[in-house]
């Protein structure tokens, strides 16, 4: 029997597709474009390092440092896993960063595509591929590209379950992403909250009509995920325990207590941090307020248009803000608001203004055009300043030292900080030492087990120097290795010995001195 050719309504619809997917196959390659350049032009910074030792260690070593640290373990067991297999050079340990960040844009893309045309879908994955905070986090050693390709996966999961809530496949994966996020970083709190204020809010909703479909939080399967994923998280939760029990400890060696307390400008402040890497401070306040009052009216095109069944437009508008609203609130308490790790939330800012510009196109294409092109003008400065390396880096100090190195030499290290970049770049056989000179407040300098200083603490008694007499009393050479702004990290140097070089590399200052000692 001769069979019938497709229907043109069928021909439409392949075509359709096939353009979808050629189309989103470019801006992934986009996305990668400019995710992998620069990917190595710029230095190893202390977090970056911090993360390449405890991903160094067996896995049973691993889980211990991480469990005294401030983030959970499963980013540094993939780094563990990753640098087994393909080494630690810089390309590939940043690598592994740069494919979560690739990955998140078609996840963006896809979760548009469940709110408005492949078109508008399309849109969200150029400007997700530009956005540049997500750039700038593809290409560090830390877990924050995955912990947002986690959560914004774990969101459009839940979309579906909440489209179709018999295909309990969608849930499964939502537990195990959510799982993964909460041993990626403890803000995944943050968006289990706006997954519940969504599912609630949706239940209340449509109170009047089918309960299979429409109200989630009475489900029981919505109640048995979210218990097995605090049952997943139990084996962590004595490790959270005592680094809460801890704190001390922690913020004496500087690991928490660091971040500035919040101000009436701070949200703004954020905005101008994922759109151009810059604070924003020395714009014109019109200026300096201009981006974020543009942002929150965008929201509120897309709140305000959306007319879904689930109100998946106005779940993206809350994913995207409540995080942040809600960490700055608990700031005022207890200083919470760090950039980087908003990340996930921040990527909904992209997708917001693809579909803000799909709705303005509608009615004024003139709008949508101008908020197109001012979008991507931004991003274009927020990329500039990414690639923008306008002094020498840390490695070339090391580097230096590498190739100045004398079998006997000493090299000494002012502070924690620059410590594990040091120790990353070092390809000589000496163990670097680290000052641990008492605090110019008071109090000992030398680090504590929990923090950074759970990495050295093992070692301490081998690479601590209280004070600079305490070195191999012969004459031999002491590299210095500290900041090159005042006041001086060595501030005891003793008189007898001989400064034979003086070097400035960027905001680091490395000395060679020859010892000598009084017999």
């Amino acid at each position: 029997m001769k069979s019938l050719p497709p229907s043109p309504t069928v021909d439409r619809t392949r075509r359709s597709r096939l353009a979808f997917i050629l189309a989103m196959g470019a801006v992934l390659i986009l996305a990668t474009i400019v995710r992998l350049h620069g990917l190595t032009a710029v230095a190893i910074w202390c977090d970056e390092a911090s993360s390449i030792i405890t991903s160094r260690y067996p896995l049973p070593d691993l889980w211990f440092h991480a469990a005294h640290d401030v983030h959970p373990p499963f980013y540094y067991v993939l780094l563990h896993l990753w640098m087994a297999m393909f080494g630690e050079g810089l390309f590939s340990i940043r690598l592994l960063s740069a494919i979560p960040g690739i990955a998140t844009v078609l996840v963006g893309a896809l979760l548009v595509r469940q709110v408005a045309s492949p078109k508008t879908a399309l849109l969200a994955g150029l400007l997700l591929a530009l956005f540049p905070f997500a750039v700038r986090y593809s290409q560090e050693v830390r877990m924050y590209s995955w912990l947002t390709l986690l959560l914004l996966s774990a969101t459009l999961a839940l979309m579906h379950w909440l489209r179709n809530p018999e295909r309990k496949g969608w849930l499964a994966l939502y537990v195990l992403l959510m799982t993964a996020s909460l041993y990626t970083h403890y803000f995944t709190i943050f968006c289990a909250l706006v997954h519940w204020l969504h599912v609630g809010a949706l239940s209340l909703r449509h109170e009047g009509q089918r309960p299979a479909t429409y109200r989630p939080l009475r489900r029981a399967p919505w109640w048995l995920a979210n218990i097995t994923i605090a049952l997943l998280f139990m084996p962590w939760v004595p490790k959270l325990y005592d680094q809460l029990t801890h704190l001390p400890q922690l913020e004496a060696g500087g690991d928490v207590g660091w971040i500035a307390p919040v101000t009436l400008w701070s949200l703004a402040t954020s905005m101008w941090e994922f759109w151009t890497l810059s604070d924003g401070q020395s714009m014109p306040r019109a200026v300096y307020f201009l981006l974020p009052l543009t942002v929150i009216a965008l929201a509120s095109v897309v709140v305000r248009t959306d007319r879904s069944p689930q109100r998946s437009a106005r779940f993206l508008v809350l994913y995207t803000f409540a995080p942040m609203v809600a960490v700055l609130l608990l700031s005022l308490i207890s200083p919470l608001l760090v950039e980087r790790y908003l990340m996930f939330a921040a990527i909904g800012l992209p997708m917001l203004v693809a579909l803000a510009i799909a709705q303005l196109w509608r009615k004024s294409r003139l709008l949508a055009m101008a908020v197109l092109v001012a979008t991507l003008a931004v991003d274009r400065v927020g990329l500039n300043e990414i690639y923008r390396i306008d002094e020498p880096q840390f490695d070339q100090l090391v580097d230096y030292v590498n190739q100045h190195y004398q079998p006997g030499d000493t090299v000494v290290i002012s502070d924690l900080f620059w410590y594990f970049t040091y120790v990353y770049y070092n390809t000589t056989p000496v163990v670097p030492q680290l000052l641990t000179l008492p605090k110019s407040e008071g109090g000992a300098g030398r680090p504590n087990a929990y923090g950074f200083g759970t990495l050295v603490d093992a070692q301490g008694p081998h690479i601590y120097v209280d004070e600079l007499t305490q070195l191999p009393r012969q004459d031999h050479r002491i590299w210095l290795v500290g900041s090159a702004q005042p006041p001086d990290d060595f501030y005891a140097i003793p008189a007898q010995w001989q400064l034979l070089e003086d070097r400035k590399v960027g905001d680091n200052e490395l000395r060679l001195y020859q010892a000598h000692w009084e017999r």
